[in-house]
C-alpha cells in the first residue's frame, strides 16, 4: 500500500489557520444572513402596514360599515345582486377602488384589499374545510382579472391563518410578518390591519407586497462575506508565512533537525554535536525547550560513557563468573559412572544453579575401602557469597568425616569452625550419610536439612522422617546427634535441596513435597541417574517459563549388593 505523504508542521498550522479562518467566517456569515434577512422583513412589513393603514384613511367609520353590511347580507341572502352591482356600479365605489388600485401601484404592493370573516362558514367548517369559503370581500385591487374580487365575492383562505385572522379581528392587535411566503407569486410579505366597527364587528385590511430586493440583498451579503473569508485567510497565511513561521515554526524545525542529525549518528557510532551547536534567540518556552535539549544531550554523553565503563566492567566481572562457574563445577563430582569398579552402589549427583555461581552442594567419597559417604547442603544466599560459604563447608565436612568418628562430633566440630568465620551471619543446612557396604547400615546426621526419601526393595519411594538438628554456623555451641537405618540390597536413597520443593510457577504456586513424591514413586525402579532426570523434567514441565529462583541440587545413591571378600579388600 502507497505510504501517505505526512504534513510539515508549518502546513499543519497554515491549514489550521486556514480552516479556523473559514470556521469564523462561515459562522459570523451564517449568523449575520439570519439576522440581516429579518431586519429586512420587519421592513417590508412595515411598509406593509404603512400601505394598510393609508388604505383605511380612504374610508369613514360609516361607510365602512355599510360596505361590511352589504357584503354579509348578499353572502346570507338578505341583499339581492341587484343591490350589490348597483353599489359595484357607483361613483363612490369606483372611486375606493381606484384609489386602491393607485396605492397599489405607487407602493409597488402585489394587492390590496378588504374582507371580513363569515364566521358562520368558519364555525360550520371547522372540521370539514372541502369547499370552505370563510372571506368576503368588500374591495380588492389585484391585477389579474380572473383573480380580482369585488363587493360579495367569497373565497378560500389557508386554514392554518384563519384562526389567528379571526384573533386579529376581535382583538384589534396586528401581527408582525404573519404572513411570509415563497411560491409562484414571488418572495412576498402580507400585512393584516384590523378596523373594529361601532357594532363590535371588524373589518381586515390586507397588504401584499413582493420582496424583490430582499433575495438579490441576501445574495450581495453573502458574497461579501465570502469575500471578507478570502481575504482575513490570506491575510492569515501571510502574517503566518513572515511572522509565525519565523517566530515559532522555523526554531522548532531546526530543533527537530538537530535531534535527528544527534540519532543519526548515534545509530552510526559517532555522536553528532547538532543540538550543542544549535542556538535559539528566544526567552519563551522555545529558548527554555532548546536549553532543555542541549542539557539532554549532555546527559546522554555522559551517560553513553558510564554505560561504556559500566558495559566493560559488567564483562570482566561475568568473565570472572564464568571462571568460578566453572571452578566450582569442578570441586562439584561431576564425573559418572563415579566408582565404575565398585559394584556394590550406584551413585549420581547433579547441581543447577540459579545464578552463575551457587550456594547448594553435594558430595561423595570413600571414607574407607567399605564405607561411602554422601553429603547435601544448602548455602542460605545465592551468588558469590554463598559460593564461596559453601566451598569452606564442603571442605570442613569432608576433612573431618574420618574412618570410625561419630557424624555428630563431625558436625558438632564444623559447627564451630563455621561460626569463627562468618561474619556475613550465613548459614548451612546439611545432611551427611555414609553407608557401611557391608552391613548395609547407614548412619546419618541432618543439620536443618529437608527429609530424604528412601525406596525399599519392592517398595516405592516414601519420606524418611528423621528429626532435623539446628543449622550448621547458626549457633555456637551446637551439638549434633547421629541416626541410622538399614539398607538392603535394591535399596535407594534419593536427597535434596528446598529448590526442588519450592520451584515456583508463573502464578507463584510451588512444586510442592506430594509432587515429588508421586515422580519419584513412578519412578522406583529407574536407576539413580534416571531417577534425577525424570525429577528435572517434571519439574521444568511445572514452571514452564517462570524463572529459577533456587539452586536446584539432588543425589540418589543405590545399595546394589552387600560387600564380600572384606578382609581380601582390606
Amino acid at each position: 500500500m502507497k505510504k501517505i505523504k505526512q504534513l510539515r508542521l508549518s502546513q499543519k498550522i497554515m491549514l489550521g489557520f486556514a480552516l479556523l479562518g473559514v470556521l469564523i467566517c462561515v459562522c459570523t456569515g451564517v449568523t449575520g444572513y439570519f439576522q440581516y434577512r429579518d431586519n429586512l422583513q420587519r421592513l417590508y412589513n412595515t411598509t406593509a402596514y404603512d400601505i394598510a393603514e393609508t388604505a383605511v384613511s380612504y374610508f369613514g367609520e360609516e361607510e365602512l360599515a355599510e360596505y361590511a353590511a352589504l357584503t354579509l347580507g348578499y353572502d346570507d341572502g338578505t341583499v339581492s345582486e341587484e343591490e350589490i352591482a348597483s353599489v359595484r356600479a357607483s361613483d363612490r365605489y369606483r372611486t375606493l377602488s381606484a384609489q386602491l388600485d393607485a396605492l397599489r401601484g405607487a407602493m409597488d404592493a402585489n394587492d390590496v384589499f378588504v374582507f371580513c370573516l363569515d364566521l358562520e362558514t368558519l364555525n360550520a367548517y371547522a372540521g370539514d374545510r372541502e369547499g370552505w369559503e370563510p372571506l368576503l370581500y368588500l374591495f380588492d385591487s389585484y391585477t389579474v382579472p380572473e383573480y380580482s374580487y369585488s363587493l360579495g365575492d367569497k373565497s378560500s383562505f389557508n386554514p392554518d391563518y384563519i384562526a389567528e385572522l379571526a384573533t386579529i379581528g376581535s382583538t384589534g392587535e396586528r401581527v408582525d410578518s404573519l404572513f411570509i411566503s415563497e411560491g409562484d407569486y414571488g418572495y412576498n410579505t402580507a400585512a393584516i390591519l384590523p378596523v373594529t366597527l361601532a357594532d363590535g364587528s371588524f373589518v381586515l385590511f390586507a397588504v401584499e407586497i413582493p420582496m424583490r430586493t430582499l433575495q438579490s440583498a441576501l445574495r450581495g451579503y453573502l458574497l461579501g462575506v465570502v469575500l471578507i473569508a478570502a481575504v482575513i485567510v490570506v491575510a492569515i497565511m501571510i502574517v503566518y508565512y513572515f511572522l509565525f513561521k519565523k517566530m515559532f515554526v522555523r526554531p522548532v524545525e531546526r530543533m527537530a533537525s538537530a535531534a535527528a542529525d544527534f540519532v543519526r549518528g548515534g545509530e552510526g557510532g559517532e555522536l553528532s554535536d547538532s543540538i550543542l551547536s544549535l542556538t535559539v534567540h528566544s526567552s519563551d518556552e522555545l529558548g527554555l525547550l532548546c536549553e532543555a535539549l542541549k542539557q539532554m544531550e549532555r546527559n546522554i554523553r555522559d551517560y553513553i560513557v558510564n554505560l561504556q565503563s559500566v558495559t566493560a566492567e559488567k564483562e570482566r566481572i561475568g568473565a570472572e563468573l564464568n571462571v568460578a562457574t566453572q571452578i566450582q563445577a569442578s570441586m562439584l563430582p561431576c564425573i559418572f559412572p563415579a566408582f565404575p569398579e565398585r559394584e556394590e552402589f550406584d551413585v549420581f549427583a547433579s547441581m543447577t544453579p540459579a545464578k552463575e555461581v551457587g550456594g547448594d552442594f553435594y558430595d561423595f567419597f570413600m571414607v574407607d575401602e567399605t564405607h561411602l559417604a554422601v553429603v547435601m547442603a544448602d548455602v542460605s544466599g545465592k551468588g558469590v557469597p554463598a559460593a564461596l560459604f559453601m566451598v569452606i563447608g564442603k571442605t570442613l565436612i569432608k576433612d573431618h568425616t574420618s574412618p570410625g568418628r561419630d557424624l555428630g562430633d563431625v558436625f558438632t566440630e564444623v559447627n564451630r569452625l563455621l561460626c569463627e568465620a562468618n561474619s556475613e551471619g550465613l548459614f548451612i543446612t546439611a545432611f551427611e550419610g555414609v553407608l557401611d557396604l557391608v552391613t548395609g547400615e547407614l548412619r546419618y546426621v541432618n543439620a536443618g536439612h529437608e527429609m530424604p526419601f528412601i525406596a525399599h526393595e519392592g517398595g516405592a519411594f516414601a519420606a524418611y522422617k528423621i528429626k532435623p538438628g539446628f543449622v550448621l554456623a547458626g549457633m555456637e555451641g551446637m551439638r549434633y546427634r547421629a541416626g541410622a537405618v538399614v539398607l538392603e540390597p535394591g535399596d535407594k536413597l534419593f536427597q535434596y535441596t528446598d529448590g526442588v520443593t519450592e520451584a515456583t510457577d508463573a502464578e507463584g504456586g510451588l512444586y510442592g513435597m506430594e509432587r515429588l513424591g508421586k515422580v519419584l514413586a513412578e519412578n522406583t525402579s529407574a536407576p539413580p541417574e534416571a531417577v534425577l532426570a525424570a525429577v528435572k523434567a517434571d519439574i521444568d514441565a511445572f514452571v514452564k517459563e517462570a524463572p529459577q529462583f533456587d539452586d536446584i541440587t539432588m543425589l540418589c545413591l543405590e545399595y546394589k549388593k552387600k560387600m564380600t571378600e572384606r578382609e581380601e579388600r582390606s
